[in-house]
C-alpha cells in the first residue's frame, strides 16, 4: 500500500520524515550498511562477554575468572609474602622487639597500615588526637609509654566493658561532694601548679585532701592509678578554667575498646610498635634485680 503522503526530497531521492524547523526538512535517510553490520557484531560480542565473564554479583562466567577471585589471589600472595615477618613479631615478646632493629622497622610499617584501619577514627591520621581523644606523638603517658605498657593498652583497652583486664580509674564528680566555691578554688590550684593562675590556698588544701592520693601531692600524676599529670601543660579535655571546672564537678568516663581478640596478636605488636616510634615513646623500664629489691650490692 503506498503512503500517498510522504515527500520525497526531488535533489536526492530520499523519503521526508515531516520534520521542518525554519525551512529545513528531515532526510530519513538509511543507516549505512557497514553501520549496521558493526552495531550487530557489538550485540553478539556483548552477548558473547555476559556468558564469557560475570555479569551479576556472585555469578561465576564460563571462564571462571572474576574481580573478587583475583583480588582473593592477590592478597592470598601477599599474606604469603609476609608471612614469616608477621611469624617472627608473633614469636617475639613484645619487650624484645626494639632490639631487632630490622623486626622493629617491619612492624612499624605493618602497625603503620593497623593504625590507619582501626585508630585514624579517634587519634586522627597523624594520630595527634582531639579532645577527649590523646595525642599519641607526645610524651605525656597515663599509663605508660614504654612498648610493654602500650601494647597491655592496646590488648585490653581503658574502661572496655566486660574485659576484667581493662585498664581502669574512676575520678568521682566533685559536684556531689563539693560546693561550687570549693570546686572553683580546686579549679585555681590546678591552673596554679600548671603555671596558669595565682595561688589558692583553699584549693591547694582541698587538693590534698581530695585528690593527692590519686594525682600526687605535686599533681605530677600516678601511672599506678591512670591519673594524669596536671603540671604539664598537657590537656585531654582542655586546662582552662570552664573545661576544669566541668572535669571537677562532672569527671571525665572515656572509653578506649580493646583490641585483643579483635585483632590477631601479631597485629596489636605492630600497633604497639608503630605508636610507640612517634616520638613520645619511651625506654623498656630496667629489670628490677635482686639487689635492688634487697638493697645488697650485686655479686660476681
Amino acid at each position: 500500500m503506498t503512503d500517498h503522503n510522504k515527500r520525497v526530497d526531488e535533489a536526492t531521492g530520499t523519503n521526508l520524515v515531516g520534520h521542518e524547523w525554519d525551512g529545513i526538512e528531515e532526510l530519513d535517510t538509511p543507516l549505512p550498511r557497514w553501520w549496521v553490520y558493526i552495531f550487530a557484531a557489538t550485540v553478539v560480542f556483548a552477548a558473547g562477554y555476559v556468558v564469557a565473564y560475570p555479569s551479576f554479583p556472585d555469578v561465576a562466567g564460563g571462564t571462571g575468572w572474576s574481580s573478587r577471585g583475583q583480588l582473593d589471589e592477590a592478597l592470598q600472595a601477599q599474606t604469603a609474602a609476609r608471612a614469616p615477618v608477621v611469624t617472627a613479631i608473633a614469636a617475639t615478646p613484645i619487650e624484645q622487639l626494639t632490639a631487632n632493629p630490622g623486626l622493629m622497622r617491619s612492624a612499624i610499617e605493618g602497625g603503620r597500615a593497623a593504625f590507619k584501619v582501626n585508630c585514624v577514627q579517634c587519634h586522627g591520621s597523624g594520630a595527634a588526637g582531639s579532645k577527649g581523644y590523646p595525642n599519641l606523638n607526645d610524651d605525656d603517658w597515663l599509663w605508660g609509654g614504654d612498648i610493654a605498657s602500650i601494647y597491655t593498652t592496646l590488648q585490653h583497652g581503658i574502661r572496655s566493658p566486660g574485659v576484667d583486664d581493662s585498664r581502669f580509674s574512676q575520678m568521682p564528680a566533685f559536684a556531689d561532694i563539693l560546693s561550687k566555691g570549693q570546686i572553683s578554688a580546686l579549679v585555681s590550684h590546678v591552673r596554679t601548679i600548671s603555671g596558669q593562675g595565682k595561688p589558692s590556698a583553699a584549693g591547694a588544701q582541698l587538693f590534698a585532701v581530695n585528690c593527692a592520693s590519686c594525682h600526687g601531692p605535686d599533681g605530677k600524676g600516678m601511672r599506678e592509678q591512670g591519673a594524669p599529670n596536671l603540671t604539664d601543660g598537657i590537656w585531654l579535655y582542655g586546662g582552662d578554667r570552664a573545661s576544669l571546672t566541668q572535669t571537677i564537678a562532672k569527671a571525665r568516663y572515656g572509653v578506649m575498646p580493646h583490641w585483643a581478640g579483635r585483632l590477631d596478636d601479631a597485629t596489636v605488636k605492630m600497633l604497639a610498635a608503630y605508636v610507640h616510634s612517634l616520638g613520645g615513646g619511651e625506654a623498656n623500664p630496667a629489670p628490677v634485680t635482686a639487689s635492688a629489691t634487697t638493697g645488697e650490692a650485686p655479686t660476681g
